[in-house]
Order: C-alpha cells, then structure tokens, then sequence
C-alpha cells in the first residue's frame, strides 16, 4: 500500500513538472537567448505574475549570465541565489521556484529596459545591452551614496530602485 502511495504521488509529481515545462516551452523564444529580455520587460505584470508561477527554466540562468559576459557564480551572488540549486536545476532540465525565477526575471527585465532605451534613444545596432548593465551595475552611484547598483539586486525593492535610476538616466535626471 504505502509503495502505491508512493508512486501516485510521485506519477503525479512529474506530470505536474510536465505540465510546468510545457507552459515554459510556450515562452521558449524568450529563454532561447539574452534577447528576449526585451519582450521579458515589456510583458505585463498578469503575464509575468504566470510565468513566475510556472517558474523561469534553471538553464537561462546560464544564458544570462553568458550575455552579460560575467560568471554564473557572479550572477548567483547578484541576485542571491544558491549556486548548489541552481546547478542542480540547470543540469535536470528543471524550473526556477518563484522566489528564484522573480530574482532572475529582475535582471533579465532591466537588460530588457536598457535594450528598449536605447531603442528609444538611438541606434541599437551593435550595442550590448546585457554586458552594458553587468558593467554598469558595478559601478558606484552617487544616487545610492557610493554604492554598486548590484548590491541591490537581490531583492524585489532593491531591483526596483535599480530599475528607477535606469529610467532616470534615460531622461536626464539625476543618478
């Protein structure tokens, strides 16, 4: 009996991460490469609240961290992930939690928000939005007292705020 237990809640178990995959798989060409943190950012906060909930595949964890052109250890720590997890995750082919897919849609969003500035502002061609924001973000900022934009990205206020002194060097204001 308890051996019966065990493999529905385990048949149930996959077929629930099946599910998750395929909804993920709907989304794919935004995972496919550091790209489509464009369409990541302007998607809508219902659309993004879904895709939280079926959570972020583990591997764009490395495609990000690819185009940023930084360490995946470097962008675990930004955002404060467990690299353990992570690792573990990337390897089974698994999905991020919410907690960890917020964390990484954070950063994924402002690639997408430089990319879109720079579209609004100018000439896109040739410009890396990705490795720009991983340069930027360690760089102190009078605006956060001298401190580095990445220490603030490891939580959803804090990429928020980071968010806010993007949008404010694209209209001039002080950061």
């Amino acid at each position: 009996m308890a051996s019966a237990v065990k493999e529905v809640r385990g048949s149930s178990r996959r077929s629930a991460a099946k599910k998750r995959l395929a909804q993920v798989a709907v989304m794919g060409e935004m995972w496919a490469d550091v790209r489509g943190a464009r369409k990541l950012f302007r998607t809508t906060k219902i659309e993004r609240v879904k895709i939280l909930k079926s959570g972020v595949p583990a591997r764009y964890t490395r495609v990000l961290a690819q185009g940023m052109s930084v360490s995946k250890e470097k962008l675990y720590a930004t955002v404060g992930l467990t690299r353990a997890t992570v690792d573990r995750k990337v390897q089974k082919d698994d999905l991020l939690n919410a907690d960890e897919s917020e964390r990484v849609m954070g950063i994924a969003r402002l690639v997408g928000q430089v990319q879109t500035m720079v579209e609004e502002s100018g000439n896109p061609r040739g410009f890396e939005a990705a490795r720009w924001l991983a340069g930027w973000l360690d760089r102190p900022l009078p605006a956060l007292g001298g401190k580095l934009p990445a220490e603030f990205m490891d939580t959803a206020d804090g990429r928020a705020l980071v968010s806010d002194l993007l949008a404010q060097q694209q209209s001039g204001a002080y950061a």
